[in-house]
């Protein structure tokens, strides 16, 4: 049988890699017709992208190196691991709220520079530590924009330290409003999260209407004296409106995971060398959460954690399966339908889910589906993508 080819443009942990079985899959770098793509880092606003190419998946979260909506046009769907990188990220924005509670940074750079043989050096510790008291975080309000897999485990390890915990998110989905501790106060709007909150994370994706969310404006809404923490994407603040607060000494502090030439050297920035899911267990997890993403739909149709298409999942009740991405219009499944009837086929079963302007369908019959029928259904106005795939054998 024809193997599936996999293009990994990155190091992808083995964890994940090794997921595809050998009988089934070659993987590599080097892959010429590739029925996927996986990246992590990797532009691919940079590359040509075959045609043979039926889905993409971001070992990782974020997708703003993948052309998303080209793919949606072509009936192609994006993956990402949301969630996988929670728990790095999590740790990360924990250390950075202690290093700035503490002037820890600071403090370092002071002690690195002393001298290791001056007589007074005892003298100009004890000084020293004079200029880097610091505070302690619990009764103190932390401020969470943005409460998914990463904001909620935030709120619970805030919360567990002592701190009041106040949250803002206008799209936060019902599994997630479980997740959130109860004692989360929310918040009706980012200026009123502003107001009161010692220290601001934010933990939103980068969109348009999200891009410089935290601009000169809310800065200005900000607590005096704040400290701002932006572990999720750089362009969601306004670099040269933070520079100007911290000048002002309005914002205390600025810790983040993007440095940049406007903050580096910037008294009062912490810049990381975007360090947020770079531990191996985040590698391991993003690798092998977005490997069994693409290996459903490749080998079953089945959608889970695609940042365009709908959830969509069907048990096998027959040996052959039709996958049909088109346009959310009316009447298309009536045009399926009567495209497969005229072809001889029995459609045992039928699911079809949409998502904004795309929707996606399975359609298990009971014969084969020949390439004459997949022409056919390609050919209604509105179908993006179709593809016909058989029952694997038992690996």
């Amino acid at each position: 049988m024809t193997k599936y080819q996999i293009l990994a443009l990155d190091h992808i942990s083995s964890h994940g890699l090794h997921r595809f079985p050998g009988t089934r899959y070659v993987v590599g770098k080097a892959v010429l017709q590739p029925d996927a793509i996986l990246v992590r880092s990797h532009d691919l606003h940079a590359m040509t992208i075959p045609a043979c190419v039926k889905a993409i998946g971001r070992a990782g979260a974020g997708t703003n190196n993948i052309p998303v909506a080209a793919m949606s046009k072509r009936g192609v769907p994006v993956f990402n691991a949301p969630g996988a990188n929670a728990n790095a990220v999590k740790e990360l924005v924990l250390a950075a709220l202690l290093l700035a509670a503490r002037n820890v940074l600071p403090a370092l750079h002071y002690v690195a520079g002393l001298e290791p043989g001056a007589a007074d050096l005892a003298r100009r510790v004890e000084e020293g530590k004079k200029q880097f008291a610091g505070i302690e975080l619990p009764h103190r309000t932390l401020g969470i924009v943005g409460l998914g897999a990463i904001g909620s485990l935030v709120a619970d390890i805030a919360l567990k330290l002592g701190m009041k915990v106040t949250g803002f998110d206008p799209e936060i989905t019902v599994e997630a409003a479980w997740r959130l501790p109860s004692s989360v106060r929310k918040a009706n709007s980012i200026e009123e999260l502003l107001k009161h909150a010692d220290f601001v994370t934010l933990h939103v994706p980068l969109l348009d209407q999200t891009r410089h969310l935290i601009d000169a404006a809310r800065l200005a809404a900000m607590k005096p004296g704040a400290t701002l923490l932006n572990f999720a994407r750089d362009a969601l603040v306004d670099e040269a409106a933070v520079v100007a607060a911290l000048r002002a000494r309005r914002l205390k502090h600025y810790l983040c995971d993007f440095p940049s030439a406007a903050l580096l050297r910037e008294p009062g920035v912490t810049a990381l060398p975007h360090l947020g899911a770079s531990t191996a267990e985040a590698e391991e997890n993003c690798a092998v959460m977005v490997v069994d993403e693409v290996r459903e739909f490749l080998e079953n149709g089945a959608v889970a954690n695609s940042v365009n298409f709908p959830n969509v999942d069907m048990p096998r009740e027959a040996p052959h399966r039709v996958a049909i991405a088109n346009a959310n219009v009316p009447n298309m499944l009536g045009q399926i339908s009567t495209a497969m009837a005229r072809a001889g086929l029995n459609i045992h079963n039928m699911v079809n889910k949409s998502r904004g302007d795309m929707a996606y369908t399975l359609v298990d019959v009971d014969s084969p589906v020949q390439e004459a029928v997949v022409a056919a259904v390609a050919a209604i106005e509105g179908v993006l993508s179709v593809r016909a795939i058989p029952q694997l054998p038992a690996a």
